[in-house]
């Protein structure tokens, strides 16, 4: 009876403390003991939180075409009858698999007609899916939005105006003006278009020299539209 008494009174006196105490310093039932340990094979009373991994939409390509051959060599021939270089001039970039382009430019003499000036340019911009900056297809929208901009500011630009370029990848646009420029007049027509994860920049300009007329509005852009529609196809077969 004496012993169990003091052994009575300490239980009721865990009884009377919160559960989370009675566990810390009320478990063992020796007289002055230290707490019992815990039991390994117990699960943690609190749960474990499971981390959330935030996911974006894979990027639709991984390659990008050869930017000297995306435009067809009749294409490009038709457009820049006397090109410098008939297979184009690569531009350099430190990393093909996210940026490329090629130019052709030339200069047609047609005798006491004068002369006819072409350049045509191509780039291509691919854009990888990260969970920081979103999607790669998202990421090539808000380039195009920026790459528009950028055109539509054009220092002396002269009666630009911004067209939907419909049948040219998955959206796109084309942007005319005429630019004054080596004593010439020039005309313009640049096409921005995304297929994808891939933005396809293209310009086309033209103008006439030693008296000869400039080509016109319609033969400019018509000939843009062309060559972009064959580079952006040329993304979906390198891929």
């Amino acid at each position: 009876m004496h012993r169990s008494a003091p052994r009575l009174t300490r239980i009721l006196a865990c009884a009377a403390v919160p559960v989370m105490l009675v566990v810390a310093g009320c478990s063992s039932d020796s007289d002055g003991g230290s707490g019992a340990s815990p039991d390994k094979g117990s699960a943690s009373s609190a749960p474990q939180a499971t981390a959330s991994k935030k996911t974006v939409e894979p990027a639709k390509f991984a390659k990008l075409p050869d930017a000297c051959k995306a435009v067809s060599a009749k294409t490009t021939a038709t457009l820049v009858p006397k090109a410098k270089a008939k297979n184009g001039t690569s531009a350099t970039s430190s990393d093909t698999s996210s940026r490329g382009g090629c130019s052709w430019n030339g200069l047609e003499d047609k005798g006491t007609k004068g002369s006819q000036y072409r350049w045509l340019d191509v780039s291509f911009y691919r854009y990888d899916s990260d969970v920081a900056l979103g999607s790669g297809q998202e990421r090539a929208q808000q380039n195009l939005a920026k790459e528009l901009a950028k055109l539509e500011a054009t220092e002396g630009a002269k009666k630009l105006r911004t067209t939907d370029s419909s049948g040219v990848g998955e959206e796109g646009k084309a942007v005319a003006y005429d630019l004054r420029k080596t004593d010439e007049d020039f005309k313009y027509a640049s096409i921005v278009a995304r297929t994808g994860n891939v933005l396809v920049l293209l310009t086309y300009n033209g103008a006439g020299y030693a008296g000869a007329d400039a080509p016109s509005d319609k033969a400019v852009m018509e000939g843009a539209v062309k060559a972009a529609k064959e580079a952006v196809a040329a993304v979906a077969a390198a891929n």
